[in-house]
């Protein structure tokens, strides 16, 4: 079966906004960890909605590399937004990993690693990527 290039798009937003529910959610009461590994998975399918108008992401939780192959597509106007993207991506990339299974050599758990701070940058990284990913695909004709 030929995957649509639309749908993908769109499906990637979706997951895109439901993390970032989820990642408000995980804020208002104080569950950072929580907030940090639903901040990265938004940002990371924002990445994914703008590679998916090209072509199919790949499952790599940093999509940056892929996003950064694609500048050359992206309209001037938009493609700064693209490359903030991709550096947030890469920025959050591996709290993935962080936030699933802590600091094992340090002996701390995903919940005892982050801040508030740390909760509230990578939450603002989520909205950005997705604010960003709207109007970057609106710019290459997506209508949605």
């Amino acid at each position: 079966m030929k995957i649509n290039p639309l749908n993908e798009v769109l499906y990637r937003l979706k997951l895109a906004e439901h993390y970032l529910k989820d990642a408000n959610e995980a804020y208002k009461r104080g569950d950072f960890r929580g907030t940090v590994a639903s901040s990265q998975l938004s940002v990371e399918n924002s990445a994914k909605a703008v590679i998916a108008f090209f072509r199919v992401p790949s499952w790599s939780h940093n999509p940056s590399p892929e996003l950064r192959e694609l500048l050359a597509n992206i309209p001037l106007e938009v493609k700064s937004l693209a490359e903030k993207i991709a550096e947030m991506a890469e920025t959050l990339a591996p709290e993935h990993g962080r936030a699933t299974y802590g600091e094992p050599i340090r002996g701390l758990t995903p919940w005892e690693i982050y801040n508030r701070e740390e909760a509230e940058e990578a939450l603002n990284y989520a909205k950005k990527s997705l604010e960003y990913a709207h109007i970057i695909l609106r710019k290459l004709g997506v209508k949605y």
